[in-house]
Protein backbone atom coordinates (compact mmCIF):
# COMPACT_ATOMS: atom_id res chain seq x y z
CA UNK A 1 0.00 0.00 0.00
CA UNK A 2 1.16 3.54 -0.65
CA UNK A 3 2.05 5.95 2.14
CA UNK A 4 -0.85 7.94 3.67
CA UNK A 5 -0.95 11.59 2.54
CA UNK A 6 -3.18 12.98 5.30
CA UNK A 7 -4.23 12.33 8.89
CA UNK A 8 -7.52 10.90 7.60
CA UNK A 9 -5.67 8.47 5.32
CA UNK A 10 -3.33 7.56 8.19
CA UNK A 11 -6.37 6.68 10.32
CA UNK A 12 -7.90 4.73 7.45
CA UNK A 13 -4.70 2.69 7.16
CA UNK A 14 -5.09 1.64 10.81
CA UNK A 15 -8.63 0.42 10.17
CA UNK A 16 -7.63 -1.24 6.89
CA UNK A 17 -4.87 -3.09 8.74
CA UNK A 18 -7.36 -4.19 11.42
CA UNK A 19 -9.78 -5.39 8.73
CA UNK A 20 -6.97 -7.34 7.04
CA UNK A 21 -5.89 -8.90 10.36
CA UNK A 22 -9.48 -9.83 11.19
CA UNK A 23 -10.11 -11.37 7.79
CA UNK A 24 -6.82 -13.27 8.09
CA UNK A 25 -8.26 -14.91 11.22
CA UNK A 26 -11.02 -16.35 9.03
CA UNK A 27 -8.71 -17.69 6.35
CA UNK A 28 -8.69 -14.73 3.98
CA UNK A 29 -5.23 -13.75 2.77
CA UNK A 30 -3.99 -10.62 4.60
CA UNK A 31 -3.43 -8.65 1.38
CA UNK A 32 -6.95 -9.60 0.20
CA UNK A 33 -8.20 -8.13 3.49
CA UNK A 34 -6.24 -4.95 2.78
CA UNK A 35 -7.86 -4.76 -0.64
CA UNK A 36 -11.30 -5.16 0.93
CA UNK A 37 -10.41 -2.36 3.38
CA UNK A 38 -9.33 -0.07 0.55
CA UNK A 39 -12.54 -0.76 -1.37
CA UNK A 40 -14.54 -0.30 1.85
CA UNK A 41 -13.28 3.27 2.20
CA UNK A 42 -13.48 4.21 -1.48
CA UNK A 43 -16.29 6.59 -2.28
CA UNK A 44 -16.64 5.09 -5.72
CA UNK A 45 -16.17 1.73 -7.44
CA UNK A 46 -12.64 0.91 -8.63
CA UNK A 47 -11.17 -0.84 -11.66
CA UNK A 48 -8.56 -3.59 -11.38
CA UNK A 49 -5.92 -1.12 -12.59
CA UNK A 50 -6.82 1.36 -9.84
CA UNK A 51 -6.74 -1.38 -7.21
CA UNK A 52 -3.43 -2.62 -8.57
CA UNK A 53 -1.89 0.88 -8.36
CA UNK A 54 -3.26 1.31 -4.84
CA UNK A 55 -1.86 -2.02 -3.61
CA UNK A 56 1.33 -2.37 -5.71
CA UNK A 57 0.23 -5.92 -6.50
CA UNK A 58 0.75 -7.81 -9.76
CA UNK A 59 -2.19 -7.91 -12.15
CA UNK A 60 -2.58 -11.69 -11.75
CA UNK A 61 -2.52 -11.48 -7.92
CA UNK A 62 -4.99 -8.59 -8.05
CA UNK A 63 -7.36 -10.59 -10.26
CA UNK A 64 -7.08 -13.55 -7.91
CA UNK A 65 -7.72 -11.34 -4.86
CA UNK A 66 -10.80 -9.79 -6.44
CA UNK A 67 -12.16 -13.21 -7.50
CA UNK A 68 -11.59 -14.54 -3.99
CA UNK A 69 -13.38 -11.57 -2.41
CA UNK A 70 -16.22 -11.95 -4.92
CA UNK A 71 -16.51 -15.67 -4.07
CA UNK A 72 -16.91 -14.63 -0.43
CA UNK A 73 -19.48 -11.96 -1.43
CA UNK A 74 -17.33 -9.25 0.15
CA UNK A 75 -16.81 -7.52 -3.21
CA UNK A 76 -19.11 -7.37 -6.20
CA UNK A 77 -18.74 -6.41 -9.84
CA UNK A 78 -21.03 -3.66 -11.04
CA UNK A 79 -23.03 -3.88 -14.26
CA UNK A 80 -21.67 -0.52 -15.42
CA UNK A 81 -18.15 -0.08 -16.75
CA UNK A 82 -15.57 2.72 -16.81
CA UNK A 83 -13.80 3.06 -20.16
CA UNK A 84 -14.77 -0.56 -20.96
CA UNK A 85 -13.17 -1.75 -17.69
CA UNK A 86 -15.04 -3.64 -15.01
CA UNK A 87 -15.87 -1.78 -11.82
CA UNK A 88 -15.81 -3.34 -8.36
CA UNK A 89 -17.14 -2.24 -4.99
CA UNK A 90 -17.04 -3.61 -1.47
CA UNK A 91 -20.03 -4.59 0.62
CA UNK A 92 -19.82 -1.84 3.24
CA UNK A 93 -22.60 -3.01 5.55
CA UNK A 94 -20.74 -5.16 8.10
CA UNK A 95 -23.92 -7.07 8.99
CA UNK A 96 -24.47 -7.90 5.33
CA UNK A 97 -20.77 -8.68 4.81
CA UNK A 98 -20.82 -11.04 7.81
CA UNK A 99 -24.01 -12.63 6.56
CA UNK A 100 -22.68 -13.17 3.04
CA UNK A 101 -19.15 -14.20 4.01
CA UNK A 102 -20.08 -16.77 6.63
CA UNK A 103 -23.09 -18.12 4.79
CA UNK A 104 -20.89 -18.73 1.74
CA UNK A 105 -18.06 -20.36 3.69
CA UNK A 106 -20.33 -22.48 5.87
CA UNK A 107 -22.45 -23.61 2.92
CA UNK A 108 -19.29 -24.78 1.19
CA UNK A 109 -18.32 -26.75 4.31
CA UNK A 110 -21.79 -28.28 4.51
CA UNK A 111 -21.77 -29.26 0.84
CA UNK A 112 -18.33 -30.90 1.05
CA UNK A 113 -19.04 -32.76 4.28
CA UNK A 114 -22.58 -33.82 3.40
CA UNK A 115 -21.31 -35.11 0.07
CA UNK A 116 -18.73 -37.25 1.86
CA UNK A 117 -21.13 -38.38 4.59
CA UNK A 118 -23.90 -39.21 2.11
CA UNK A 119 -21.43 -41.28 0.08
CA UNK A 120 -19.72 -43.06 2.99
CA UNK A 121 -22.61 -43.86 5.36
CA UNK A 122 -24.43 -46.27 2.98
CA UNK A 123 -21.18 -48.05 2.13
CA UNK A 124 -20.28 -48.30 5.81
CA UNK A 125 -23.75 -49.69 6.55
CA UNK A 126 -23.32 -52.27 3.77
CA UNK A 127 -19.95 -53.31 5.21
CA UNK A 128 -21.56 -53.79 8.62
CA UNK A 129 -24.31 -56.00 7.11
CA UNK A 130 -22.06 -58.11 4.87
CA UNK A 131 -21.74 -61.71 6.01
CA UNK A 132 -18.00 -61.90 5.45
CA UNK A 133 -17.18 -58.82 7.60
CA UNK A 134 -15.25 -59.87 10.70
CA UNK A 135 -16.70 -59.05 14.11
CA UNK A 136 -13.78 -56.74 14.86
CA UNK A 137 -14.26 -54.87 11.58
CA UNK A 138 -18.04 -54.73 12.15
CA UNK A 139 -17.47 -53.25 15.63
CA UNK A 140 -15.10 -50.60 14.24
CA UNK A 141 -17.50 -49.78 11.41
CA UNK A 142 -20.35 -49.36 13.91
CA UNK A 143 -18.21 -46.94 15.93
CA UNK A 144 -17.47 -44.96 12.78
CA UNK A 145 -21.13 -45.03 11.76
CA UNK A 146 -22.15 -43.67 15.15
CA UNK A 147 -19.66 -40.79 14.80
CA UNK A 148 -20.79 -40.04 11.28
CA UNK A 149 -24.49 -40.05 12.23
CA UNK A 150 -23.62 -37.50 14.90
CA UNK A 151 -21.85 -35.44 12.23
CA UNK A 152 -24.99 -35.61 10.05
CA UNK A 153 -27.02 -34.09 12.91
CA UNK A 154 -24.45 -31.31 13.26
CA UNK A 155 -24.56 -30.51 9.53
CA UNK A 156 -28.38 -30.52 9.58
CA UNK A 157 -28.22 -27.98 12.41
CA UNK A 158 -25.56 -25.96 10.59
CA UNK A 159 -27.72 -25.92 7.44
CA UNK A 160 -30.58 -24.44 9.45
CA UNK A 161 -28.19 -21.80 10.82
CA UNK A 162 -26.95 -20.96 7.31
CA UNK A 163 -30.52 -20.76 6.01
CA UNK A 164 -31.35 -18.26 8.76
CA UNK A 165 -28.18 -16.33 8.00
CA UNK A 166 -28.97 -16.22 4.28
CA UNK A 167 -32.56 -15.09 4.67
CA UNK A 168 -31.79 -12.65 7.48
CA UNK A 169 -33.92 -14.32 10.17
CA UNK A 170 -30.82 -14.95 12.27
CA UNK A 171 -30.76 -11.22 12.88
CA UNK A 172 -34.38 -11.08 14.13
CA UNK A 173 -34.63 -8.31 16.69
CA UNK A 174 -31.32 -6.81 15.51
CA UNK A 175 -31.51 -3.78 13.25
CA UNK A 176 -29.12 -4.55 10.39
CA UNK A 177 -29.93 -1.70 8.02
CA UNK A 178 -29.69 1.39 10.18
Amino acid sequence: MREPASKREELRVKVIDAIAQTMDLYGVNYSFGQLYGILFFEDRPMTLDEMQASMNMSKSNMSYAVRSLMDSSMVFKLEEKADRKDLYAAETDFFKAFQLFFATKLQREIDVMRGALDAVIPMLSETILEMDTSEEERKLCLQDLHKLKHAVHYYEWLQQFVNKLQNGTFFDGQQVNE
